[in-house]
């Protein structure tokens, strides 16, 4: 099951309830597919309440989204309204071109990880909700699932996929577990080497993890590094926001210096 969409693949399962609508949907429905419907308006810029109740107000907030896209103005989401609603986490979901294929892993991932910046995801519904967490957390939502570790596990089986390789970080919903993995890979770096000297940052490869560390055994935040300096290093990540800390909303750039950080440099 995959995490792209390509032919001849199946996509993985909660992929699969993110992009497919099962019938039109039109005034009166209730319910998941309702839900979906103003989640991703409101992706677009459409202030409506999501309360799973397709009602006045989300007709015409699909009419107006029908009108902006060139779309027949009907009210009613049929697919062809539903692929353009949700055209941007296709988008992250299309194969690179087959010319990564040279590429090294650490490399994709930094390709992915821009795609994915390029189409900006929000939650949206509530903390640690909407489209784009259930994505990154195999259809999970909620306060209980924070997605930092999510986002880069997700990438690191997009970098896989294309390449064709069983790499050896696996992924997971904990920042704590993926230091754990990067430690048996031997891919762990400590902060501290880079601070002291003993290894320098042109040493690190583009598209390494970086773990905010609070503790030697407890890390609680991660994103990938997109470009070193002596004295920081730029990034991608999820479920942040301008605090920089695991409690807030996007995926976004950032800046940071490499006081309490770990790394996994990836290869």
């Amino acid at each position: 099951m995959g995490y792209l969409i390509q032919a001849g693949s199946s996509l993985s399962s909660w992929l699969r309830n993110e992009i497919e609508l099962a019938t039109p949907v039109s005034k009166g429905a209730k319910g998941k597919a309702a839900t979906r419907i103003q989640e991703w308006l409101n992706l677009h810029q459409f202030g409506l309440t999501i309360d799973g109740d397709f009602g006045r107000i989300t007709e015409m907030s699909v009419s107006r989204f029908q009108e902006q896209n060139g779309i027949r103005s009907t009210g009613i989401v049929d697919d062809a309204t539903w692929s353009v609603l949700i055209a941007p986490l296709r988008r992250v979901l299309t194969p690179l071109p087959t010319t990564v294929q040279q590429a090294s892993f650490a490399e994709v991932v930094h390709l992915f990880a821009r795609q994915h910046l390029r189409e900006h995801p929000l939650e949206i519904g509530g903390a640690n909700c909407g489209p784009w967490v259930r994505t990154y957390m195999k259809g999970n939502q909620g306060s209980p699932w924070a997605w930092c570790a999510g986002f880069v596990s997700f990438i690191l089986k997009q970098a896989a996929e294309t390449l064709q390789v069983t790499y050896n970080l696996a992924g997971s919903f904990s920042c704590d577990t993926l230091a754990a993995q990067g430690k048996n890979a031997g891919l762990f770096v400590p902060g501290a080497s880079v601070i002291n000297g003993s290894v320098s940052p042109q040493q690190l490869p583009v598209a390494s993890i970086f773990l905010v560390r609070r503790t030697s055994t407890d890390w609680t935040h991660t994103g990938f590094v997109t470009e070193f300096q002596a004295d920081g290093f730029s990034t991608i990540e999820g479920n942040t926001n301008d605090d920089g800390n695991r409690d807030g909303y996007e995926v976004c750039a950032r800046t940071r210096g490499y006081g309490k950080i770990d790394l996994i440099a990836l290869r």
